[in-house]
């Protein structure tokens, strides 16, 4: 079988626990491709650590005071790395028109519940978990979808049904899904690779 060689680069503002399943799935080799850089926009942010402990290319690039110049920056970090695929693995920032042209339809975020009904600006973390409960919604879920101008808005590649257990809290059902996501992520990637998905149309 011919398998498609994945150029990640990764975002992440916090550990990247997604990031990190993902870098071992390739060090296994159980998965064809290569983690070209980790870009944060927090200078402590634990991913940047980690990437350095790989061998891995680790770039902080602040968004708060000039977020124009940011995009830029994050755009010409990727491509020079040579990434042809971006993850963002616990990034809380919005992405600018720059990265979103040059790398449109090739930006996959994870989402730790159900869209579109529990996604949108505000929408990510507990706060997620919270509003899937408080909605008695009968199941969780978690999806794998593009990135574009819109919060949690791109055309999805994949997803999954993570349930919900009577007597669960917020805490209970994020714990939950966060113990999945970066095997699907994982899991994901390996299908793309292998051909059995395909890059949804932006």
């Amino acid at each position: 079988m011919s398998l498609q060689y994945l150029k990640l680069g990764f975002l992440a503002s916090g550990s990247a626990s997604s990031a990190r399943a993902i870098v071992a799935a390739i060090q296994a080799g159980e998965l064809a491709g290569e983690a070209c850089v980790m870009v944060s926009n927090n200078r402590s942010a634990p991913a940047l650590e980690f990437a350095r402990a790989q061998g891995i290319a680790a770039v902080c690039i602040p968004t708060k005071d000039d977020a124009e110049a940011a995009d830029r920056r994050i755009a010409e970090v990727m491509a020079e790395h040579g990434v042809e695929l971006i993850i963002m693995s616990g990034y809380l920032r919005r992405l600018g028109p720059q990265t979103l042209a040059r790398f449109a339809g090739r930006i996959l975020n994870i989402h730790p519940g159900p869209l579109p009904a529990f996604g949108g600006e505000g929408m990510y973390g507990r706060r997620v978990h919270e509003a899937v409960l408080a909605a008695g919604a009968p199941e969780s879920g978690i999806v794998i979808h593009l990135v574009d101008e819109e919060y949690d808005h791109g055309a999805h590649l994949a997803q999954t049904v993570v349930p919900i257990v009577a007597g669960d809290g917020p805490e209970d059902l994020e714990a939950r899904v966060r113990a999945a996501e970066p095997g699907f992520f994982v899991e994901t990637l390996q299908k793309l690779s292998r051909g059995e998905l395909s890059l949804p149309a932006g």
